[in-house]
């Protein structure tokens, strides 16, 4: 037996309760992580020259968090907290994305949400990957999917081929890329495999590639937003939302399915990052964290529930479990169950404090309303602020831009931030590896 069906073992072990769940009909999951989506380009979220109006009615039917935050504000990080419920730098992946001449990936090891759902679930990975495209990383089929289609890494790194996988292997479609319909391709084979699979519970993440650049709008689909290319491509995956639901309905799986939509990090060059400082890649400013996430399960989620309690991706993998009734695993999980707060208004975060890194290093705590941030980059340094003594509290509910530090009026604050940074320090800091280049 391999390690980790000992350790998906020992984890239905200790919830002997989950025997008689799992004998009913389980709920289908449908992830929907775009990239580099901006919280404030959805209109739920503010967004003015971005029409999106099936996201948002989505949102009004279900679950809107304005607190969710990315596990990193980079793509590779964040995807393998999301997929493992663990801070990146326990899976060896903090550090910058994978790049094309990397012969690094997610260990096997690890245990995703796929392989966790496995063997209940029939599950499928439509979309990018970026997460190692050499083995023993590859394909997607090695880490709990059934079904691959995409992409091995992000459309502007070449060279770039599209990819269909079934265990066991892995072959070249006979399909170019065609960048420009990539998300419509995404969601027709999404759907497809819905239609296919919708006499059992499935889980479908459909990582879409837009709205990264290149921003390649589709021939096909109107071109108006007044927001450029860019809003064009965010208008594209709202319409694929739409067809989605539709399909759903159509099915007789709308209430047997929660559908979840989200991003792995904020905005890069283009898009919105809301109220919210920084970017993509900012250090451990807020706006390269803050992502949307909207849920919707009719029956399952009230209508209208918004919530500004902090959460972060790799909350899915305890709170899927949670939903399905499946086991978790029986490993170190960094996220917390979030169930309540998608279905109770009000509910609190269940998480006392949250750390943002920008790479291996703790850049930010977010704890209750506050925020202590401890680097920023300034021209090429990349500043320790607290090594100057000179780390910045922010009071996120009265400056949600992060403008004004107030460590000097919160003394007690600080110095429990302080606190909770020198624990974390402790624990991460001899999991770090550095570099990618320092490890060849």
């Amino acid at each position: 037996m391999r390690r980790r069906d000992l350790l998906l073992a020992a984890g239905a072990a200790a919830l002997p309760g989950l025997a008689t769940a799992a004998s009913a009909r389980r709920p289908n999951i449908v992830l929907i992580v775009a990239d580099d989506l901006g919280w404030g380009d959805l209109g739920g979220y503010g967004a003015r020259l971005i029409r999106t109006p099936r996201l948002d009615r989505m949102a009004r039917e279900g679950a809107r968090l304005t607190a969710a935050y990315a596990s990193a504000n980079i793509c590779t990080p964040s995807r393998a907290g999301l997929l493992t419920g663990r801070y990146p730098i326990r899976t060896g992946l903090a550090w910058d994305v994978v790049r094309q001449s990397d012969t690094v990936g997610l260990p096997p090891s690890e245990i995703t949400l796929a392989e966790m759902l496995k063997p209940d679930y029939a599950t499928a990975l439509v979309g990018k990957w970026h997460l190692g495209h050499v083995a023993p990383y590859w394909p997607p089929t090695v880490q709990g999917f059934d079904l691959f289609y995409g992409l091995p890494y992000s459309h502007d790194m070449k060279p770039l081929a599209l990819y269909a996988a079934q265990a066991p292997g892995v072959e070249l479609t006979r399909e170019d890329v065609d960048s420009p319909r990539l998300t419509q391709r995404f969601f027709d084979r999404g759907l497809a495999f819905v239609e296919t699979n919708r006499a059992r519970p499935f889980f479908l993440m459909l990582a879409l590639t837009a709205p990264h650049v290149p921003l390649e709008p589709n021939p096909d689909h109107p071109h108006r937003s007044p927001a450029g290319a860019y809003g064009d491509v965010v208008e594209e995956i709202d319409a694929g939302v739409g067809r989605l639901l539709d399909r759903l309905k159509t099915f007789g799986l709308d209430r047997d399915t929660l559908v979840i939509v989200t991003s792995d990090n904020g905005p890069w060059f283009e898009g919105s990052a809301g109220p919210w400082r920084e970017r993509k890649g900012g250090s451990g400013w807020e706006g390269g964290f803050r992502v949307p996430f909207v849920a919707r399960h009719p029956g399952v989620i009230p209508a209208g529930i918004v919530s500004d309690a902090p959460s972060m991706n790799i909350d899915l993998l305890p709170t899927l479990a949670a939903w399905t009734g499946s086991p978790l695993p029986a490993v170190t999980l960094d996220g917390r169950d979030i169930s309540t707060m998608l279905k109770r208004r009000g509910a609190p975060s269940p998480h006392e404090a949250l750390l943002l890194f920008d790479n291996e290093a703790i850049a930010g705590i977010r704890a209750g309303r506050w925020k202590y941030l401890v680097r920023s980059y300034y021209r090429t340094d990349d500043l320790p602020l607290d090594a100057y003594d000179y780390g910045l509290l922010f009071d996120m509910t009265l400056d949600p831009g992060e403008t004004y530090n107030l460590a000097a009026r919160h003394p007690e604050v600080l110095a429990g931030m302080k606190a909770r940074l020198a624990t974390a320090r402790a624990e991460f800091g001899p999991l770090a590896k550095g570099p990618r280049t320092r490890r060849k």
